[in-house]
């Protein structure tokens, strides 16, 4: 079972451990939490295939001591040929989710590095993008060894992914699923690794890579353009807030679904719970995801179009959406979910930097498109858009698509700071509403409380299930509670199951030690530096 970790002079927590080794080894030899995290990384990003790629998109929360979290969008726009019409014309009647027409979306992640590795020379930071990408350009080159969950999930998906231009080439050795343990070699990825090290990250976006990428889009009939990725860019934003009766809780604006996290802790403290693992505890929870949800659904879009949305934190939206729940009845859930492939990463220095991570490419290995010049597989985050020009997210050039995606940063009045967070689409919220609640409100420590058993309600991870899904280590008074409240339940087969995601915490305290866990569903590690 894994366990707490204590670390001294700062920590990192990955769900795979080549890249929690990357990020500690940046922090042992000097490096601020940002380096380490743009470290991390790009190692995940090789590692982790099926999880995340430099194809794909990255939100950042950074605080530095003393001061209000920052928080960094790396999200792209569609490209120039993405129109409601130009797919209409091609057949489509929803959003495809695989090959080139699914790849309509710029890849935002590595503008999040350059953004993110600007603000750390600023304070101080002195480490060169060679030495942050050193790691990832050598697992590339020497090759990577496939994960219990990338072998299950590239068997699961095969045919879809096999006719997707390029995977079959990099994912499918000898044309078949790989095993767990072999080996898969990624030699133009490494070298384009090499060369954003070189050039710099935007090199990606207005240099030779950029030039490589836009010509492999164009001749695969993607819809991105060179023009799309010259003008894109990360940006600083204001972060989401809400305040609970101990800590502040932060976590992304629109374009993600940040929103819904800080809205479940929001409306779950106002309903008074005062025993963890209680029923009252999950059901309580459970009906303040379903609250939560549908006001995201309503509300979340690209943010040049969502407004201020942080006025569904205030106490009369919180108060009033907690009277509606009852906490003896379920309520009924209809909402569609959606799902998703992603990683959460934290990392704390020994000055207290502290840095929460998402990285995605949306379904596991995004669009299943790799583009053969340079190694990059291309996400999929344009499958969150619709074909109807009056839905809230409707497909259109230089729009951004609705994001899974949100990490998230607790600072505690003792002067504790925890960056949280998970991948798992739209179990995300729930995930870190249990990690947090079980944290911060009921005492148990990061390992406990990410390994303790999960619920997930809605779809994630290809599964077309609406109800609530438990692991089978609930107390099965629990379970038979929340059947007689009305909650469709499964209890699911797997005790630590991946469709309940990967968490991750780090707790720094006042005194500068760091506590920090990851989830045993994963394949990762907390490494004190």
């Amino acid at each position: 079972m894994v366990e707490t970790v204590v670390g001294e002079k700062g920590m990192v927590v990955a769900p795979h451990a080549a890249a929690a080794e990357t990020g500690a080894e940046i922090l042992r030899a000097g490096g601020n939490a940002i380096e380490a995290m743009i470290g991390m990384a790009a190692t995940i990003a090789v590692v982790y295939p099926h999880m995340n790629a430099i194809g794909g998109d990255g939100f950042w929360l950074i605080r530095e001591p003393g001061k209000e979290p920052r928080y960094i969008e790396a999200c792209g726009a569609a490209g120039a040929g993405a129109s409601i019409r130009a797919y209409r014309d091609k057949g489509h009647e929803r959003m495809p989710v695989r090959g080139a027409d699914a790849a309509i979306t710029v890849a935002g992640a590595v503008s999040g590095w350059h953004l993110a590795h600007e603000l750390s020379k600023s304070l101080g930071g002195a480490q060169h993008p060679k030495t942050l990408l050193a790691d990832a350009v050598a697992h590339a080159k020497n090759g990577i060894a496939v994960t219990r969950s990338q072998a299950r999930l590239t068997a699961l998906h095969h045919d879809a992914l096999a006719a997707a231009p390029g995977f079959a080439d990099v994912f499918l050795p000898e044309g078949k699923p790989p095993a767990i343990g072999d080996t898969i070699h990624q030699p133009r990825l490494a070298d384009t690794l090499d060369q954003l090290a070189h050039a710099g990250f935007m090199d990606f976006y207005r240099g030779d890579v950029g030039k490589a990428l836009a010509d492999d889009l164009e001749r695969i009939g993607s819809p991105v353009t060179r023009e799309d990725l010259v003008r894109h860019e990360a940006r600083f934003r204001a972060p989401l807030s809400v305040t609970l009766s101990d800590a502040t809780v932060y976590n992304a604006p629109p374009p993600t679904q940040g929103l819904a996290s800080l809205l479940i802790l929001g409306i779950f403290e106002r309903l008074g719970v005062k025993r963890g693992e209680s029923f009252e505890h999950l059901h309580g929870l459970v009906e303040a995801t379903k609250r939560a949800f549908l006001l995201r659904d309503k509300h979340v879009t690209d943010p040049v179009f969502a407004g201020d949305v942080s006025i569904h934190l205030s106490e009369r939206v919180l108060a009033r959406e907690a009277a509606a729940i009852d906490m003896r009845h379920a309520a009924p859930w209809p909402q569609v979910a959606e799902k998703g492939d992603t990683v959460w990463m934290g990392a704390v220095d020994g000055d207290g930097l502290a840095v929460s991570y998402i990285q995605s490419i949306f379904f596991e290995f995004g669009s299943g498109c790799v583009l053969p010049a340079t190694g990059v597989t291309w996400q999929n985050r344009g499958a969150s858009f619709h074909l109807d020009p009056a839905a809230r997210n409707p497909l259109e050039p230089g729009r951004k698509p609705f994001h899974t995606l949100n990490p998230a940063l607790a600072r505690f009045k003792d002067g504790r700071v925890m960056p949280y967070g998970t991948m798992g689409g739209e179990g995300q919220p729930q995930t870190q509403a249990a990690v947090f609640t079980r944290h911060a409100l009921f005492g148990m420590d990061p390992a406990e409380a990410i390994a303790a058993p999960r619920w997930l309600l809605g779809r994630t991870w290809g599964s077309d299930h609406l109800h609530l899904r438990l692991e089978n280590r609930f107390d099965p008074d629990l379970v038979l509670a929340l059947e007689r409240a009305g909650h469709e339940l499964e209890v699911i087969d797997e005790a630590y199951s991946d469709t309940m995601g990967h968490a991750g915490a780090i707790v720094r305290r006042r005194d500068g030690r760091s506590i920090g866990a990851t989830d045993p569903r994963s394949d990762g590690a907390a490494i004190a530096a």
